[in-house]
């Protein structure tokens, strides 16, 4: 929500600006549709449309529509095929369609609303922008052209996937980090006191000491709910794994050596759980990149739960 709560800021201080949208995309277009970004008055800017000489031409008509104070909204086509008509002049193949949307303080309403529902659908028409929390809709995005120059778009909105991090060693504060930065919000745990990684995690990652046998009383289900448990140890990670393994989750992984997780599921078999439920688990952790350095390993993870939450 850090993008929507920039745009509310803004228009708290009565600030007019432009919102970028990309309505549609086809084929290798750099925006892909839904990417946004926020024009200010002062130039500054927050997201992407996707980059390159094509962004910087979109920005700077933005900022034309500012000066000129137009209040219009507008489709802009941009065919990524060289200098053309409606040509952006990259040639990454592909097309985009971008919505410039001015907005004030009138808007702030609209803001405010989607900021304080869990879901909801972000509408738009050439007559402006519209937010319903009643409505959800079950495909991330949509957009048809009605009539000439009647069109609408709309957006799926719901609140950032929910990433457990279990053991706030190297790895896990690696990972938090990282995590939080490609959309996640992120909750730490770790049962060890004036662990020097936990510590100094920056204060934008939750982070709680807690005892790994209670950690089912800590860890919400649901299908954004993703949880990786990076541990210390075998032994926590048995004790943090076990009473998961009943739980609906989108993604649970551990991560450790195949030899090492080899054991662990045969305890785990012994003791009663099934292979059906182990079957839901992730291990080893992360996508296999040759990784070594906690930082390596963080992003192996972050792809595998990328890949995850984008093909599933």
């Amino acid at each position: 929500m850090n993008f929507w709560n920039t745009l509310k800021e803004q228009l708290y201080k009565h600030q007019n600006l432009m919102l970028l949208l990309v309505v549609e995309s086809l084929g290798s277009s750099p925006g892909r549709q839904g990417f946004k970004m926020l024009v200010m008055p002062n130039g500054d800017l927050k997201g992407s449309i996707g980059g390159g000489v094509m962004e910087f031409a979109m920005v700077e008509e933005a900022k034309n529509q500012l000066s000129q104070n137009k209040e219009q909204v507008f489709l802009k086509r941009q065919i990524h095929r060289g200098v053309k008509l409606e040509g952006s002049g990259m040639i990454c193949s592909g097309e985009q369609t971008l919505a410039f949307i001015p907005l004030n303080g009138s808007h702030l309403p609209t803001i405010e609303k989607l900021m304080s529902n869990k879901r909801g659908t972000l509408s738009l028409t050439e007559k402006g922008l519209y937010y319903e929390k009643e409505t959800f809709q079950n495909q991330l995005f949509f957009f048809k052209k009605l009539a000439d120059k009647q069109w609408i778009y709309s957006e799926r909105i719901q609140k950032k996937p929910k990433l457990y991090v279990i053991g706030g060693g190297h790895v896990g504060a690696a990972t938090a980090i990282l995590c939080q930065q490609i959309g996640f919000e992120v909750i730490l745990f770790d049962n060890r006191l004036g662990l020097n990684t936990f510590e100094a995690l920056p204060l934008s990652v939750e982070k709680h000491i807690i005892d790994y046998k209670k950690i089912a009383d800590y860890i919400e289900e649901g299908a954004a709910v993703y949880v990786t448990i990076m541990t210390h140890g075998y032994k926590d990670d048995k004790i943090a794994l076990a009473p998961l393994l009943n739980k609906n989750f989108k993604f649970l992984g551990v991560m450790g050596s195949k030899s090492k997780l080899n054991v662990l599921f045969e305890v785990l078999k012994s003791e009663g759980f099934t292979d059906d439920l182990l079957a839901k688990v992730y291990a080893p952790l992360g996508l296999f990149i040759k990784s070594e350095t906690p930082e390596e390993i963080a992003i192996s993870v972050a792809a595998q739960l990328i890949k995850i939450k984008n093909t599933n």
